[in-house]
C-alpha cells in the first residue's frame, strides 16, 4: 500500500518543476490562466499525507479515548494508511471486539476497546512515541534499570518486558530478547539493556 508514494511523490516533484520552469509575470498574458490560484507548494509529501502517525499522551495519531471503534472513525484517525480487519476474542467469559490496521498484509496496529477505544498496540517500525521511541530502540536508550519502571508482559508474550514510559500516564514500552531464565523472574538489567522494542502501548 505504501508502495506507492514513492511514484506519488516524483510525480509532484515533476509538476512542481514543469510549474516553476515559466517565465514572465501574469500582467504579460491576456489569456486565463487554470492554476493561478493555485499553490504549487501544496504538492509538497508532507502536505499530501501529512505527518507521520506519533504515540502521544493524547492518543495515536488521531485515535484516542473517545473514537468510536467503527471502521471509519478509526480509518479516519489512522489517515487512511492502512487496511482494516475486525476480529472477535474471548477474555475471562466475555467476547472482544478489536481491529487490526495492516500494511501489505502485516498487522501494524491492534485497535481494542468495545463502545470506544481503550487501548492500540502499535508494532509499525514508522510510527515513534513523542519521546523518539521505535520499534527496534534499545532498552538501554531510555532506562538504565527495570526496578520502578518494569514488569514481566502478560504470559503471551514470550520473554518480554513491559515499562511505563518516563514521565506518561498513557504509555508502555513492550521489549523482547533473549531470557532463559524462569518465567516469573525478572531478567538482569545487564541483560535487559540489549532487548528492543517490540510494542509500543497507549492505553485510555
Amino acid at each position: 500500500m505504501k508502495s506507492v508514494r514513492p511514484a506519488l511523490i516524483i510525480a509532484a516533484f515533476v509538476l512542481s518543476g514543469c510549474a516553476s520552469s515559466g517565465s514572465g509575470s501574469s500582467s504579460d498574458s491576456s489569456g486565463w490562466n487554470p492554476f493561478s490560484g493555485l499553490s504549487w507548494s501544496s504538492l509538497s509529501p508532507f502536505n499530501w499525507f501529512g505527518s507521520a502517525l506519533e504515540v502521544s499522551e493524547k492518543g495515536v495519531g488521531e485515535i484516542n479515548g473517545s473514537t468510536a471503534m467503527t471502521e471509519q472513525a478509526i480509518k479516519q484517525g489512522l489517515k487512511g494508511d492502512y487496511t482494516l480487519r475486525k476480529g472477535m476474542r474471548s477474555s475471562n467469559g466475555e467476547v472482544l471486539s478489536f481491529w487490526q490496521a495492516l500494511d501489505d498484509g502485516n498487522v501494524k496496529l491492534v485497535i481494542n476497546g468495545q463502545s470506544t477505544v481503550s487501548s492500540v498496540e502499535v508494532t509499525d517500525e514508522a510510527i515513534a512515541s513523542a519521546d523518539g521511541s521505535k520499534i527496534g530502540s534499545k532498552f538501554s536508550e531510555r532506562y538504565s534499570k527495570a526496578f520502578g519502571a518494569c514488569q514481566k508482559a502478560q504470559a503471551a508474550e514470550n520473554s518480554a518486558v513491559e515499562c511505563k514510559a518516563p514521565s506518561s500516564q498513557h504509555i508502555s514500552y513492550v521489549y523482547s530478547g533473549d531470557w532463559h531464565g524462569p518465567d516469573d523472574l525478572m531478567p538482569s538489567d545487564d541483560t535487559l539493556k540489549n532487548w528492543t522494542l517490540s510494542k509500543i502501548i497507549w492505553r485510555r
